[in-house]
This record gives structure tokens, C-alpha cells and sequence, in this order.
């Protein structure tokens, strides 16, 4: 099957012109690698973040509740996807002289850019209908950063809508798309890479055993998630830049935070 559409070009991935696919081995080796170390960070500095800011709370004279308030929350989950993404970037997948290029070149493009918009609306639109189709059904999970995203609103609401359209899309684009579904592409395993990074992005924002939501409940996160990511994954692959996918990533998140705001007035 051909991977053109109309009015756009050959998919071209980031790493330059599509290599021979290799041996699916080494790939899933690298890609178990890249996980668990992502996901040792993540619970490291996490804690570590909860506790320095727990800590700066209590010298600051605020009397201690045993709970991490949503600004250390919030600061926790960027820092516990941030450090692991810099690590895995720098130390396993950095960028070369030529993909850098590349990406300057795909992103000049028009083209670029539209498809990036495309897929943001489009992610959005997925996640709303489908949210619809399941409350329909009697299923309304909540995501277990709503609470979080409600206080923040509240007390926070620049760093907020800093976190949610920039900071979050740009951290979770470098170490799902470029760094995890990365290794796959210039593996000439696109699609892999697709499916494994998608599913691991899913779970990283909605943990098992550590969500309220009741298995259906989970797995329509899960779908949600997992589609989100592909979509920001095939846009990468497609363009050849990173910046597409956090341009639809970011469109997707202001056009979700903008209807949760909306909704809540």
C-alpha cells in the first residue's frame, strides 16, 4: 500500500530517505530499554518533585495536609515526563546535522502546517464525539488529571494554560514521538513503533491501578489516548518534523482546555 495521499507527498520520516526495515529484535530490545528507563525517571523524579515541593511548603509556613497540592502535582508530572524525555533525547536518540535539516526543510513547507492543524482539529473532534458516543452509553470516566486541571484553573490559570498547550505537548512529543516511535522509524518499522509508542503514551496518562475509573471506563481513556497519539505519531512520520506533530499536539490541547473552560463557566 502506498503511504501517499492527495495533495501530499511520499511520507518521509525525519531520520531521511526510508530504510530497509530491520530486525524487529533489536528494535523491541531497544524500545524495552528506552521504557524502562523512562519510566524509572519518571517515578524518581516525580517523587522527588512531590517532596522538594512538599518540603519548600512547610518552610514557607504552610501547615502540611499529608496530600501534594495541584501546583506540586503539576509540577511533578512535568518534571517526571521532562527528565526522561532530555535523558533518552541526549543519551540514546539525539539528533544529527542532517535530520536537523530535514526537519528546517519539512518545516518551511505550507503543507506542514496544514496537515498539522488538520490533525489537531481532527484529535479534538475524535476525542469530543467519542466522549458523547460513550456518555450516550452511560460511560463518563474522568480523566485523573481533571482535578488537577479544575484547581489549577482556579489558583494558577497562566501556568495552566502555559502547561497544558506548551510545556506538556513539548516534553511528551520529544519522548513518544521522537525518541520512542524515532527508534521504529529509522528502523523502517513505522507502524510498530506507531502501535507501541501510542499504547505506552496512553498509560502514562492514564496509569493502571492508580485511576478511579472502573475497567470500561480505563479502556475508553485508554482508546482515546492511543488514537491521540498515533494521529501525532502518523503527522511526524508524515512531515518529517517533530514541530507538526507538537503543533497538532498543542492545537489539541488549547481546543480541549478552551471546552473544558467553556463547560465549567
Amino acid at each position: 500500500m502506498s503511504d501517499a495521499a492527495p495533495g501530499l507527498p511520499p511520507a518521509m520520516p525525519a531520520t531521511g530517505p526510508a530504510a530497509a526495515p530491520r530486525p524487529v529484535g533489536p528494535l523491541l530490545a531497544g524500545f524495552v530499554l528506552d521504557w524502562a528507563v523512562a519510566m524509572v525517571l519518571l517515578v524518581v523524579v516525580s517523587a522527588g518533585v512531590a517532596t522538594a515541593w512538599m518540603v519548600a511548603r512547610t518552610l514557607a509556613g504552610v501547615a502540611p495536609t499529608g496530600e501534594l497540592d495541584p501546583m506540586g502535582q503539576l509540577l511533578a508530572a512535568m518534571a517526571g515526563v521532562l527528565v526522561p524525555a532530555l535523558a533518552l533525547y541526549f543519551w540514546r536518540r539525539r539528533a544529527d546535522a542532517g535530520e536537523c535539516l530535514r526537519s528546517r526543510q519539512a518545516a518551511a513547507r505550507p503543507r506542514t502546517w496544514l496537515l498539522s492543524l488538520l490533525v489537531g482539529a481532527g484529535c479534538f473532534g475524535f476525542a469530543t464525539g467519542f466522549s458523547a458516543l460513550a456518555s450516550a452509553l452511560g460511560l463518563e470516566p474522568v480523566p485523573s488529571n481533571l482535578s488537577v486541571v479544575e484547581a489549577g484553573w482556579q489558583r494558577w490559570p497562566v501556568f495552566l494554560v502555559l502547561f497544558a498547550v506548551l510545556l506538556a505537548p513539548a516534553y511528551e512529543e520529544l519522548l513518544f514521538r521522537r525518541v520512542l516511535f524515532g527508534r521504529f522509524l529509522a528502523g523502517g518499522r513505522p507502524w510498530l513503533g506507531l502501535l507501541l509508542s501510542s499504547l505506552a503514551f496512553a498509560l502514562v496518562h492514564e496509569p493502571p491501578g492508580l485511576t478511579a475509573n472502573g475497567l470500561a471506563g480505563m479502556l475508553q481513556l485508554w482508546l482515546v489516548y492511543g488514537v491521540l497519539g498515533a494521529a501525532f505519531a502518523w503527522v511526524y512520520w508524515r512531515t518529517g518534523t517533530l514541530w507538526a506533530a507538537l503543533a497538532a499536539h498543542a492545537l489539541n490541547n488549547a481546543l480541549a482546555l478552551g471546552s473544558f473552560l467553556a463547560g465549567a463557566a
